[in-house]
């Protein structure tokens, strides 16, 4: 690893389409930019186009970005990522709204159910199911109100019965 650093598996962001980032390659203006994650996975960039994004750290990222334009187009280029937007996380079920909402550091379920407009009189208030996208693909677990979202996840609000 070029520019990594070592951090707690579960505390790492992975990268997915949607996420927008910011570039920055000291010196080389026409390099840096703004670009977002398409569905694909990859972001374009000048000089060496295509490059996979999705599944990665920004930290490998910028590894990956370091290897491509070194030593060929830049020597020893100082690249920065910084995350301007996360993608959405979505919420379906027995909410009043139910659809993608922007992400916000901090979020909680009980949080992403206020941003859908409440629980409906029929949800299990108690039955909420989290599919998070992992680097390993997704993981699906029962959450409580209290549990932590993440940008990407899927929120399902489940129905009770009486």
């Amino acid at each position: 690893m070029l520019l990594g650093y070592a951090a707690a598996a579960e505390d790492v962001y992975i990268l997915g389409s949607g996420d927008k980032l910011r570039i920055t390659v000291f010196g080389n203006e026409d390099v840096s930019g703004d670009v977002e994650i398409d569905p694909s996975g990859q972001i374009s960039l000048p000089l060496i186009q295509k490059v996979q994004a999705s599944g990665k750290s920004v930290v490998q990222l910028q590894d990956d970005l370091f290897a491509k334009l070194s030593p060929d187009y830049i020597k020893n280029p100082k690249i920065t990522i910084e995350i301007l937007t996360y993608r959405p996380f979505y919420i379906y079920g027995e909410v009043q709204r139910p659809g993608s909402y922007a992400y916000a550091a901090g979020m909680t379920v009980v949080n992403a159910v206020a941003v859908a407009g409440g629980f409906t009189y029929r949800a299990d208030k108690d039955d909420i199911v989290i599919s998070r996208g992992t680097g390993d693909g997704r993981k699906t677990f029962r959450a409580d109100r209290t549990d932590t979202v993440k940008p990407g996840d899927v929120l399902e609000i489940k129905e009770r019965y009486f």
